[in-house]
């Protein structure tokens, strides 16, 4: 019961909370995966297991239409397995998607039977002025649609613990280990995904870089994370330096660009 109610709590949070108070990233299997853990009393699993989530579903932004699953809850219950079960991140992996397809499922049903009911009361109150009751309105809304959307992992992990044992023990070992080696291939999915929105023919030169870097130097993440972070900020600075050149106009940029790179008389001209 209370791990239950502890995973409903982290879901109200994070994904209604995220809802309520913009696009603020707190839904996502980064910040879901190690609340979770920390929760259960495992921070390192819930840290993993969060990190390989947010891998498959980095490219998963779900705008109108544009929907595919639900992040923040597939997370919630996927972590909450994982740690419950022992399985780690094979489990959550496996879990993820499903849970996240049908979450994503029952939150548009709530959006439209419940919140979409109340659209003609919210403009009936605005032309009548009564702000008070438009806001009282909002946040009730807001408390009871992602209340009953949290009841759903609440329900899900108090009677579906046993199930789920039961069904995984059932499983066959080399179906498991399929389905490892399929969870194994999510990710690389989710970065698909994320690169085919992303990518420009001008930066894919970093894309390759961090590649050799990664797969010939072997070097980890962390220091993958700060090159990149180096190499934005060389290029915004110099974007930054060139964008008052040009907003300065005339002979005062080329002024500036002599003194700051030492340019002789010959490079000025050739770069003018």
């Amino acid at each position: 019961m209370l791990q239950a109610f502890l995973v409903a709590l982290a879901v109200f949070v994070c994904v209604g909370g995220g809802e309520l108070i913009g696009f603020t990233m707190l839904n996502r299997p980064i910040v879901i995966g190690p609340l979770v853990g920390l929760f259960f009393g495992d921070l390192h699993t819930g840290v993993i297991v969060g990190a390989a989530l947010e891998a498959v579903f980095m490219g998963v932004v779900n705008i109108g239409g544009a929907s595919a699953a639900e992040p923040g809850i597939a997370a919630a219950v996927g972590t909450a397995f994982a740690i419950m079960l022992g399985k780690g991140t094979e489990v959550a992996l496996t879990l993820a998607l499903p849970i996240g397809i049908l979450g994503l499922q029952i939150k548009t049903v709530l959006y439209i039977f419940l919140v979409g009911m109340f659209a003609k009361r919210f403009d009936l109150l605005a032309s009548q002025g009564k702000q008070r009751q438009i806001v009282f309105l909002h946040f009730g809304l807001w408390a009871v649609n992602w209340f009953l959307y949290s009841m759903v992992a609440f329900l899900g992990i108090l009677f579906g613990s046993n199930a789920v044992s039961a069904l995984l023990e059932a499983i066959p070992e080399v179906v498991m280990n399929g389905l490892t080696v399929c969870g194994g291939l999510l990710p690389a999915v989710g970065m698909a995904m994320l690169m085919k929105m992303l990518w420009d023919n001008k930066i894919c030169i970093y894309y390759f870089l961090g590649f050799v870097l990664a797969a010939y130097l072997n070097l980890p993440l962390v220091a993958l994370a700060v090159l990149g972070a180096i190499i934005a900020i060389g290029i915004g600075m110099n974007d930054y330096k060139f964008n008052q050149m040009a907003s300065m106009g005339g002979a005062a940029p080329a002024l500036q660009a002599d003194s700051a790179y030492g340019l002789d008389q010959e490079e000025e001209e050739f770069f003018r």
